[in-house]
């Protein structure tokens, strides 16, 4: 489980999104993340493999 704090512009356009397309909140910043995740392990961790 995974809580994280998002500055109240992100939390609207957030609540909007998914409001609009009858997904959940959770489900796009688990899409956010896994679309970043190998950018970030880059970025952070080179030469990780």
């Amino acid at each position: 489980m995974l809580a994280l704090r998002l500055p109240p512009e992100i939390e609207k356009r957030l609540d909007a999104l998914a409001k609009k397309t009858g997904r959940t909140k959770s489900f796009y910043a688990r899409e956010a993340i896994l679309r970043h995740l190998d950018d970030l392990e880059d970025i952070y961790l080179p030469g990780r493999f």
